[in-house]
């Protein structure tokens, strides 16, 4: 069993306008930058091999948790087409109740208008998994956290999903035989 330890990135200036980034390449904000050099990598996890989503967001804050990160395509955010940049709340206004239910109920097959769906998300992530050789920390995205927890438990996505996916926070899973599965979930990155 490979033990895979997934950080989402700090926050940019787009998260806190809640904004949808997807591929956008937008860099850690100030605020971002300075809570992230409050998180700690658990001591366990601590001599795992760094991956990196290639976006700067996730390699700043690979670095600024002390790692120089290899870079792996698959695990860039996934990608939201047309709807990128706008903000959330606001285009589920302007696309009204019944698209956006339309859409919700899609679940995992959701697929933002020229965008990428998070099931086309775990089909790319699959092969990265399966190559997993060692203990692994990998710094990414909320869309790669979600897509990694349908694989794990079968979630579909069209409910809430059981757990947050909050910065400064670890997401333990695990690889053997093919399989992907979750380990622990909210692991604290400050000190308390």
């Amino acid at each position: 069993m490979i033990p895979l330890l997934v950080i989402r990135h700090g926050p940019t200036d787009w998260n806190v306008k809640n904004r949808l980034q997807g591929r956008s390449d937008r860099r850690l904000s100030d605020q971002g930058k300075a809570q992230v050099r409050s998180w700690n990598i658990p001591q366990e996890f601590k001599e795992y091999h760094c991956i990196s989503s290639p976006l700067a967001r996730a390699t700043e804050t690979a670095q600024l948790l002390g790692k120089t990160p290899d870079i792996e395509p698959a695990l860039a955010e996934m990608s939201w087409g047309e709807w990128e940049g706008q903000n959330w709340q606001s285009l589920q206004m302007e696309l009204g109740p019944e698209v956006v239910a339309a859409h919700q109920a899609k679940g995992i097959d959701f697929c933002p208008d020229g965008g990428e769906s998070p099931r086309e998300v775990q089909a790319r992530l699959k092969p990265w998994l399966t190559s997993l050789d060692r203990p692994t920390v990998a710094i990414s995205h909320k869309g790669v956290l979600q897509a990694l927890y349908a694989m794990a438990t079968d979630w579909q996505m069209t409910e809430k999903a059981p757990v947050k996916f909050r910065h400064g926070e670890a997401f333990l899973f695990q690889m053997a035989s093919g399989r992907l599965s979750v380990g622990r979930m909210n692991i604290p990155l400050v000190n308390s």
